[in-house]
């Protein structure tokens, strides 16, 4: 099925990528939603949906071939903001440098420099503003 609109479906029901779709809660969910574009080149997918006071309640972006969903922190529904999760995300992409340099550029800081490591894949790993940590890796042909 196309990720593309259609009269049956509206554009912000378009099926979600990946097996396993992360769900955050992050304090400013608009303004991650932005950083995102610019430090993993993600792309916003459907609209938004907002409660009665602004803020967001569910909204999409897609990264590397995959959905991640966002809100705002919710805290009278069980989702309080948690500014340091624990919680890393990784990317298998095409070029770890390329993405690793793009990611600290929009403001990420590194946890662990780009490298060749023992396993065989170029790896680096940072931090976002809003806590979420990210691996960054390339297997070499």
């Amino acid at each position: 099925m196309s990720n593309t609109a259609t009269k049956d479906r509206p554009e912000a029901m378009q099926p979600l990528k990946g097996g396993v779709v992360p769900y955050l809660t992050l304090p400013d969910a608009a303004a991650a939603i932005d950083f995102y574009g610019k430090a993993l080149g993600a792309e916003e997918v459907g609209s938004r949906h907002h409660m009665d006071d602004g803020r967001i309640l569910n909204s999409r972006i897609d990264v590397n071939g995959g959905s991640i969903m966002l809100m705002d922190p919710m805290p009278e529904h069980g989702k309080p903001a948690d500014s340091d999760s624990g919680l890393m995300l990784h990317l298998h992409v095409d070029d770890a440098d390329r993405w690793f340099d793009r990611a600290v550029a929009a403001g990420c800081t590194v946890l662990m420099p780009m490298d060749l490591q023992f396993w065989g894949d170029r790896y680096g790993m940072v931090k976002d503003p809003y806590g979420i940590s990210w691996s960054f890796g390339t297997t070499p042909e």
